[in-house]
C-alpha cells in the first residue's frame, strides 16, 4: 500500500514552521509528514517517534537525505517528554500527530491488522509487547469483549458477536483473521452483510485500539504535548474516528478556556494559556479524498500556546 500523507499542507500551515525550530513527529509512519517538515528546516531539528520497527526502517530510508536534521526514536509517543529530555530537549516549537493506521501495518498481512488477508490475530504496533488480538479474543470474558466492541468499535451487534466468540472458542481456538471474520459474519443479519463496507471493520478497529491502548495513550499524551510547547508553539492532531476526535476536542477546549470560579466576576485581562487556531474542524478537500480515499474520515485540530507578556 502506497503511503500518502493526509492533510499534509494543512499540517505544515498550522505548524507555522521556523527554519531553526524544534519539532516532534509523534507518529512517523511512512514519513510523509516528516519529509514535508524537514524540507523547511535549515538549522532546525525533527524528533520522530514510532513504536513499529518496520515503519522506522522504511521511513528512515526515505528520509536519509535529512539525517542531520532528524532523530528517529523507537518508542510510543507516550514517552515523548522522557525521550526528549534524555536528548537535552526541553521545549519545542511544534508537535504533530497523525493517528491514522500506517499503511505499513497492512503491507505485511502477517501482522494481522487486515480482515482481507489470512493471518494470525496479532495487531501489535509494537512487536515487543505481549498482548495480542488473539489473546483478547480467546481469553477475555463475554462482558469484556462486548465492552471493547461497543466502546472502541461502536458496533451495535457487539453483544451478539461477543457471545458467539465465547461459544466458538469453547470448540476451537480462534487464531486467525479469517476465523474471526467467519464468526462475525455468522452473527450479522443478511441486510447488514449486504451493505457497503466490510462487516468486520468495526470489530477489527476495536481490537486494534484495545491491543495498543490507543485511546488511553492519546488521552495522556495531549496534556504532556501541550506542556512541551514554547510560547507560540503549535500542536496539530489528525484523527480518523469520532472517539479520537472527541478526546482531542475536549482537551483543546479545556486548554483554551479560562478556568474561573463561576461565583467570581471575570476579569477583562484574563486569558487562557492556549488558543484554538480555527473555529471549525478541518477536513480534507474533495480533491484530496479523490486522490486518497483513506483521507475521507480525517479531521484536523490545531492549537497554539499563547505568548505571556511580563
Amino acid at each position: 500500500m502506497e503511503h500518502i500523507p493526509v492533510l499534509k499542507d494543512e499540517i505544515i500551515d498550522y505548524l507555522n514552521i521556523k527554519k531553526a525550530g524544534l519539532y516532534v513527529d509523534g507518529t512517523l509512519g511512512g514519513g510523509g509528514h516528516a519529509e514535508a517538515v524537514l524540507k523547511r528546516l535549515t538549522d532546525g531539528h525533527l524528533y520522530a517517534f514510532d513504536q513499529d520497527a518496520y515503519a522506522i526502517t522504511k521511513a528512515s530510508a526515505r528520509l536519509s537525505a535529512y539525517r542531520d536534521n532528524l532523530t528517529v526514536i523507537h518508542a510510543n509517543f507516550a514517552s515523548m517528554r522522557e525521550a526528549l529530555e534524555a536528548r537535552g530537549v526541553g521545549k519545542v516549537d511544534g508537535i504533530y500527530l497523525d493517528l491514522g493506521v500506517s499503511s505499513f501495518h497492512f503491507d505485511d498481512p502477517a501482522r494481522g491488522f487486515s480482515y482481507r488477508h489470512e493471518a494470525t490475530l496479532d495487531m501489535r504496533m509494537d512487536q515487543t509487547q505481549a498482548l495480542t488480538a488473539k489473546e483478547i479474543i480467546n481469553t477475555y470474558d463475554e462482558k469484556a469483549l462486548r465492552d471493547i466492541f461497543h466502546r472502541y468499535g461502536e458496533e451495535r451487534f457487539g453483544g451478539q458477536i461477543a457471545k458467539k466468540i465465547v461459544r466458538r472458542r469453547e470448540e476451537k481456538e480462534i487464531g486467525t483473521t479469517f476465523e474471526l471474520v467467519d464468526v462475525i459474519k455468522s452473527v450479522l443479519p443478511a441486510k447488514v452483510l449486504a451493505t457497503k463496507g466490510h462487516p468486520a471493520k468495526r470489530i477489527f478497529q476495536a481490537l486494534r485500539i484495545a491491543v495498543n491502548d490507543e485511546l488511553g495513550v492519546l488521552d495522556e499524551v495531549i496534556g504532556e504535548a501541550l506542556s512541551l510547547l514554547k510560547d507560540d508553539g503549535r500542536l496539530v492532531i489528525i484523527t480518523f474516528h469520532s472517539l479520537e476526535d472527541r478526546i482531542v476536542k475536549n482537551h483543546f477546549k479545556n486548554a483554551s478556556t479560562v478556568d474561573h470560579p463561576k461565583e467570581l466576576p471575570t476579569m477583562p485581562t484574563e486569558t487562557a494559556d492556549f488558543e484554538l487556531l480555527h473555529k471549525k474542524v478541518i477536513r480534507p478537500s474533495e480533491d484530496e479524498i479523490r486522490r486518497n480515499p483513506r483521507a475521507a474520515s480525517a479531521k484536523l485540530r490545531a492549537i497554539r500556546k499563547c505568548s505571556k507578556k511580563s
